[in-house]
């Protein structure tokens, strides 16, 4: 027997995430190297990741194509919504059909939505980037979102005074500081409004109205003083809309080709309303806008350069404020709410807007610098983003989807809150064209649509991407035991994990940052078939009842070397499980 009164201990616990951006020599032992469709796990350690299966088992129909995008998944009314090609169609979770709703959806780009319920009735708004917005009830009756009267959204100032007996039938003139932008009446008369008081007219020049009639449309004249505001009485058009929230009981739309730094937002209460005399309006920023995200009591308007937040309640009080004129969105399509505050994602990789404790205060945060290579290597070669939250693991997810790159290779991040930290992990296997995640009785309900096959999918089920094993690898940092300069005779390690169902994986000890003349010990099996029954949920394999639930598996070793890590792959199919940590012995030898 082996005299091992001279062995040591070395053990630690999994915890701190996927480090890029330090030497391995000064990592902290539970952080990974490598950690791919490994999760940090809500209760400590890194957990294996759950697989997605079909959501609804028919293929969403296609309009000419059988790779065309699933351009949206929505869940509303107890149904899947989803848009492909040039329709939109809804099907009841589990079903076997499809059921069209809405069609001609002449070149829509990716759809983004809003649910919403402004009278008592719940409704669902999309929008597409090109053809006209779309509210749909509970009973998917499509009404699409037209204004008529838009105009141009302009507003000039007051330079002469009005007062309220000032006669105008239709020969008055309003005198302003400039007329730039504002309709040129020769098609027809034309309105603008100042105050509460409409007025049309019939000619205009540099900086007049002319041709006026005032108190039009059954409003009254009252006096205006110098300064007052003129302004446009219909806001441009949202046909072709990419960006919609509502906010305030506002509806705003944002992203109009012909508008792209400008904000429209409906009447109160009423989404497809555009009249500025009854609430509704137009703000402009300067840089173009790629998303808008409701927060608190703001919203948030996320442009290329630059962020901004819009406070108030109505039109009478909206207010835009720059929160940062230096950073910018990538993708609208990244923007979260997580953890208490917005994730988006920088030019620099994952950033947060936190309000802090001094009120209308906001700072930004970076918090992806551990997997920065990863956001550098993908930002700019990806043709898309998507990202979902899981509210229940506290966990944002983002998807850097190539079109060239198929399924089993598209790359994501994982990021994760744990004890006021966040922690990263490599996502592999998974390529969204669409997401959304909602909460049903307590159980997050997490789909995306599937990028070339049609179908609609949910995360977090099952221990396979659909029927394809899913890849996981973990590997701890080059340890050394505070010494790199003795050889360390690996005696056993004991591994501290927790199987959810019967596992099947393997265990691999590398030496000296795996150099190719140091010791490569065959793979040590890390499996279970006798499992811990936990009453009231479901059970795989064998139950042992009574058992540990985070087992200690003692495991003799071979092989030394100055420096050792630990690999963990499985690419079975088996169920999840979690390494909590582990406990490395050895016995010391001869100093280098």
């Amino acid at each position: 027997m082996a005299d091992l009164s001279e062995t040591a201990a070395f053990p630690f616990v999994c915890e701190g995430g996927l480090v890029l951006n330090q030497s391995t020599f000064v990592m902290k032992p539970g952080q990974a190297l490598e950690l791919e469709n490994f999760e940090p796990d809500i209760t400590g350690g890194y957990r294996r990741i759950n697989g997605y299966s079909k959501y609804v088992t028919a293929v969403v129909p296609q309009t000419s194509s059988a790779t065309e995008k699933v351009l949206m998944v929505a869940s509303f009314a107890n149904k899947v919504v989803a848009a492909r090609g040039t329709s939109i169609y809804q099907a009841t979770p589990g079903g076997s059909s499809w059921t069209s709703i809405n069609s001609g959806r002449t070149s829509a780009g990716k759809y983004e939505f809003e649910r919403f319920n402004f009278d008592g009735n719940d409704k669902l708004i999309v929008v597409d980037g090109t053809n006209a917005p779309t509210v749909f009830n509970t009973s998917f009756s499509a009404t699409n979102v037209n204004a008529p009267n838009a105009s141009t959204g302009e507003s000039t100032v007051l330079t002469d005074p009005i007062a309220d007996s000032a006669g105008m039938t239709g020969s008055g003139t309003i005198t302003v500081s400039s007329t730039t932008g504002f309709t040129d009446p020769s098609s027809g008369t034309q309105s603008v409004l100042i105050g509460t008081e409409i007025f049309t007219y019939t000619g205009l020049t540099a900086t007049t109205f002319t041709g006026v009639t005032r108190a039009a449309s059954g409003t009254s004249a009252v006096a205006h003083t110098e300064g007052a505001i003129v302004a446009d009485l219909f806001p441009p058009t949202v046909s072709g809309a990419k960006h919609v929230a509502a906010f305030k009981n506002h509806m705003f739309y944002s992203g109009m080709s012909t508008t792209p730094q400008e904000i429209i937002f409906s009447v109160p209460f009423e989404e497809t309303n555009f009249s500025v005399a009854v609430g509704a309006g137009s703000i402009k920023v300067d840089d173009t806008i790629v998303g808008l995200k409701v927060f608190r009591d703001n919203l948030f308007i996320f442009c290329e350069n630059r962020i901004f937040k819009l406070g108030g309640s109505s039109q009478a009080d909206f207010a835009i404020v720059p929160v940062t004129r230096n950073i910018g969105c990538v993708n609208g399509n990244t923007i979260q709410e997580f953890a208490g505050d917005l994730i988006f994602l920088g030019p620099d990789g994952l950033r947060t807007i936190a309000g802090t404790a001094r009120i209308g205060d906001v700072e930004l945060g970076t918090i992806s610098s551990n997997v920065q290579s990863i956001f550098n290597e993908n930002i700019s070669s990806a043709s898309e983003f998507d990202s979902i939250v899981i509210p229940d693991k506290t966990q944002y997810r983002i998807f850097f989807t190539k079109s060239a790159t198929v399924d089993n290779q598209t790359k994501g991040i994982m990021c994760s809150l744990r004890n006021q930290k966040f922690e990263f992990a490599e996502i592999r296997g998974i390529k969204p064209a669409s997401t959304d995640h909602f909460v049903d009785n307590g159980d997050v309900i997490v789909l995306h649509g599937g990028y070339s096959d049609g179908f609609i999918y949910r995360q977090e089920v099952g221990n396979t991407f659909n029927g394809t094993n899913i890849a996981g690898k973990y590997r701890s940092p080059d340890l050394t035991f505070n010494d790199p300069g003795i050889r360390k005779h690996m005696q056993r390690i004991v591994i501290n994990y927790k199987p959810e169902a019967a596992i099947d994986a393997d265990l691999f000890l590398r030496y000296d940052y795996e150099d190719k003349d140091a010791p490569r010990p065959a793979a040590y099996p890390l499996d279970s078939e006798d499992v811990v029954a936990i009453y009231g949920t479901s059970v795989y394999g064998t139950p042992t009842y009574g058992g540990s639930s985070q087992p200690l598996v003692r495991q003799p070793v071979e092989g030394s070397g100055f420096a050792v890590a630990l690999r963990v792959t499985d690419g079975t199919g088996s169920a999840p499980y979690s390494l909590k940590g582990f406990q490395l012995e050895y016995q010391l030898g001869a100093r280098r």
